[in-house]
């Protein structure tokens, strides 16, 4: 079933050269799934460890203007409390691979956890927000392997035939946390303070590393003594760093009207084909990026990494939309999109245990269809849609969520041995992350920019010589408005015109985009698993 990395699959068109891989270590034991209470109990462990930490990402966005207010600095430099852990884990997370066969598997993973939890509880504790800001680093970068290790170390307690219910169960805690964070995270600082968005990892991390270490501590190939890729590292962390920054400050500075944002981009462009060069001359590289040399690792990880940064641009896009211009406040902007986990809930399971006997590829472009119509819906969006119409699309997500991170994960992994899935785990991780982040930038951009297109032509037909606008500054004038009362509502007017036609703008964009991927992931060829054949084969007699 696996291939090796030193014969990649033929493109269409011609075969690809050999990629030579990196020197093997030796061999590495092989541990039987997990059964019964301990399976149970090492989803739950794994799956709370990617929730608490996915989490994270987001709880604090909403607590960023109390953090500002009671460190005593100003909201702007408060945002480097996102910034700050975003930074960090984009570095972090691709170094799994190496990490992993120096350390452990399960000490590795325990370890982060751990520290994890010794990070938020430093962050409750922050009395500055520079030491905020130092501790949110330490999280960050602690936190890197935990979602790679958590995939891997599930993926290794099911039996193949059992694969896509493991993937199943994480990937509803890897898309449920994101649209949970901000809700928890405004509910928890409206009724307790912002140090308890960072002390609720205690005991989640302490339980989740205590349960795992139980069980997986026997199960732990073990370290094995690799060189440290040096200049691979400061590479690393030099260009991702810096497109990280270009990402998160890149709509605060306008973009590359800003000489800042120009620098880092150059940093980063500069420092990526260093890296890539480097990293694929290398004996012992920081990253495998010889995995890219794999059709279905190449497919799968561009096709969920689209399509994520899509879908994450669009959960940032909709709370804004109607919390700034439909009047929602944030407990409403939440019940229109909490109801998102509903059917991705229902439906995982199901994905979970047909992808091995169904064609990912077929439940990819479910997926991606259903986001499609979706968007479709949300695109007929106006300011006077009323809250069922809102919710409606967003309950029918569900469903397309759960068709979408199964099957794609199961493209992307299909072929890896075990020894090569916590490489392979983190470096799919770090380029879905990444575009995640690029996706809610660009999202956000693109939405004002469109929004002031939309105003300046609205704003073209308030003149004296239109009837219509005369009528209604009249008729605002005889409700006891002021002249000038009567024209900042008139502009608030044409503001929730525009920036309404802003997002449905770009609702049928993404609903373009993701017919647009259908076609990408029939570019993979993934090979069916030895246990579904059999589970078919067995069936038929």
């Amino acid at each position: 079933m696996s291939q090796s990395l030193t014969a990649a699959t033929p493109a269409p068109g011609g075969a690809a050269a050999p990629v030579p891989a990196p020197p093997a270590g030796p061999p590495r034991p092989a541990f039987a799934p997990l059964t019964g209470s301990q399976r149970v109990l090492g989803t739950v462990a794994l799956s709370l460890a990617t929730f608490m930490n996915v989490l994270d990402t987001s709880i604090a966005n909403v607590s960023i203007p109390a953090i500002a207010g009671d460190l005593g600095v100003s909201p702007g430099q408060g945002t480097w409390v996102i910034t700050s852990f975003a930074v960090a884990n984009a570095i972090a997370v691709p170094l799994t691979g190496w990490l992993t066969q120096r350390f452990g598997q399960v000490r590795l993973f325990t370890a982060s956890v751990l520290l994890f939890v010794l990070a938020s509880w430093l962050c409750g504790l922050a009395p500055s927000i520079e030491a905020l800001i130092f501790f949110r680093v330490l999280q960050g970068l602690v936190a890197g392997p935990m979602i790679p290790l958590s995939q891997t170390l599930l993926l290794a307690s099911y039996p193949p035939q059992l694969a896509g219910t493991a993937m199943a169960m994480w990937a509803m805690t890897t898309l449920v946390a994101p649209v949970t964070g901000p809700l928890l995270g405004g509910w928890i600082t409206d009724n307790f303070s912002w140090p308890w968005i960072f002390y609720i990892n205690v005991p989640v991390g302490l339980l989740a590393a205590a349960i795992t270490w139980s069980i997986y501590r026997s199960r732990d190939p073990g370290p094995r003594r690799v060189p440290l890729d040096r200049l691979g590292l400061g590479l690393l962390v030099l260009w991702v760093g810096a497109l990280q920054l270009m990402v998160d400050k890149g709509k605060e500075l306008d973009w590359f009207a800003s000489p800042e944002i120009v620098a880092y981009a150059l940093v980063a462009a500069i420092g990526f084909a260093y890296f890539l060069v480097w990293e694929l001359t290398e004996a012992h590289p920081i990253v495998n990026l010889r995995l890219f040399a794999r059709r279905n690792f190449l497919a799968g990880t561009t096709a969920l990494s689209v399509g994520y940064g899509l879908f994450f641009g669009n959960v940032v896009l909709l709370p804004l939309w109607l919390q700034q211009w439909m009047g929602y406040t944030a407990t409403w902007a939440g019940w229109a999109t909490a109801p998102v986990g509903l059917l991705a809930i229902v439906c995982s399971p199901w994905v979970g245990k047909n992808v091995g006997r169904i064609d990912p590829r077929r439940l990819a472009t479910v997926a991606f269809l259903g986001f499609a119509l979706v968007l479709w819906m949300r695109a007929q969006f106006n300011v006077q849609a009323p809250f069922m119409t809102i919710l409606l699309p967003t309950v029918l997500q569900g469903a397309a969520m759960a068709f979408f991170f199964i099957p794609l994960q199961a493209i992307t992994f299909n072929g890896l041995t075990p020894e090569q899935m916590p490489a392979a785990s983190g470096l799919s991780n770090f380029v879905r992350i990444t575009a995640g982040a690029i996706g809610t930038s660009v999202f956000t951009t693109l939405w004002e920019s469109r929004a002031t297109l939309h105003h300046a032509h609205l704003a073209e037909a308030v003149h004296q010589g239109n009837p219509a606008a005369l009528q209604a500054l009249g008729g605002l004038q005889t409700a006891g408005l002021t002249p000038e009362q009567a024209s900042a509502t008139l502009t608030r007017l044409i503001d929730q015109q525009a920036f309404t036609m802003a997002a449905t703008d770009l609702f049928h964009l993404s609903s373009l985009l993701f017919l647009a991927l259908v076609g990408l992931v029939w570019l993979a060829r993934p090979r069916r698993l030895a246990g579904a054949a059999a589970a078919d084969a067995g069936g038929a007699h």
